[in-house]
């Protein structure tokens, strides 16, 4: 049986990372650019490592590898040929494994290693237009299906524990994911990103969406991500109405909004002892929790420590 899937089994919370992206722009790095957090994994490595250790050390059961806008497109306009930049691409889990590794190393006891998952980030993350935030997409199916082909091949067989098909705002780009998981060996979990309460980015209701996924035999886990907290217990209550079985995933952001034009956010994140309603959405249903983007390891600290006053986490306490 896969980790995930033994993960999934324990009565547990898993406890999600937050933004990597915020983390490695708190550690001084300028990730300006199409290739965001992505670039990194060719120029500086180690800074990859330490970021995925800073959420580790925090708490988090599950660190998201910094694949999200990786691709073997994004990493050739920088000059790298097919097979060097698809080499990149499952590095970010190689790293994340490497992370993991030391962080087992430095600790006497720990209840259950904690996960790794390969983020599977939307075709609009790889534009960086920010239309992974509308959903607007000026491709068509078999375009969609050619770039996550390419990516997914690559990711399945990268030893990540779990595929986190992550920020999907798009119905046909679901669609497209949908089908191409059911040849995946690795299991995955599919988040989407959502504008308000009841409706993904491109204004698909979220019930919809979820649909596609109710009976799927490699998803295990469904769920939103990088959304306001405002709209994560609504939510979920969408997704558990129509894929009642599937353990519910849920990520948000901190409520600020990004402008893709600048790469800048504006807006006030929101207070996470009064916004981040953790210990509601665990009622409501979400077995695995985290942060999304403006989110660090401070944030995911105080998710810890509220979800272990009422439950247990996924591995013992730090």
């Amino acid at each position: 049986m896969n980790k995930f899937e033994q993960a999934l089994r324990e009565d547990r919370v898993i406890i999600l990372d937050g933004g990597f992206a915020t983390q490695l722009e708190s550690m001084g790095f300028d990730i300006s650019g199409k290739l965001w957090s992505a670039r990194l994994l060719d120029s500086n490595p180690q800074a990859i490592v330490d970021a995925h250790r800073a959420y580790l050390d925090a708490g988090a059961d599950c660190i998201i590898s910094a694949s999200y806008q990786a691709s073997r497109k994004g990493f050739m306009s920088m000059g790298k040929t097919a097979d060097e930049a698809d080499r990149l691409v499952v590095s970010a889990v190689e790293l994340a494994l490497v992370a993991r590794e030391g962080y087992l190393a430095d600790k006497s006891t720990v209840g259950f290693p904690p996960l790794v998952a390969a983020s599977v980030g939307p075709f609009g993350a790889i534009v960086h237009d920010g239309s992974e935030y509308t959903g607007d997409y000026d491709v068509d199916a078999e375009d969609l299906r050619r770039f996550h082909e390419e990516r997914l091949t690559l990711l399945d067989r990268s030893g990540a524990d779990v595929l986190a098909v992550e920020t999907i705002p798009n119905f046909v780009e679901a669609k497209v994911l949908s089908e191409l998981l059911e040849h995946a060996n690795t299991p995955a979990w599919v988040s989407f990103a959502c504008r308000d309460g009841k409706h993904i980015s491109d204004g698909t209701s979220l019930s919809d969406a979820a649909a596609l996924f109710a009976n799927h035999p490699r998803v295990l886990a469904l769920g939103i991500n990088c959304t306001p907290p405002e709209f994560i217990t609504s939510l979920i209550g969408e997704v558990r109405r129509v894929a009642p079985g599937k353990p519910v995933v849920v990520y948000p952001n901190s409520g600020e909004l990004y402008h893709a034009e600048d790469n800048s956010w504006s807006g006030n994140a929101c207070d996470l002892d009064r916004d981040f309603n953790v210990l509601d959405w665990r009622a409501a249903g979400a077995r695995l929790i985290g942060g999304c983007c403006r989110t660090g390891p401070a944030d995911i600290s105080a998710i810890r420590q509220r979800i272990l006053t009422t439950s247990q986490s996924f591995h013992s306490p730090q």
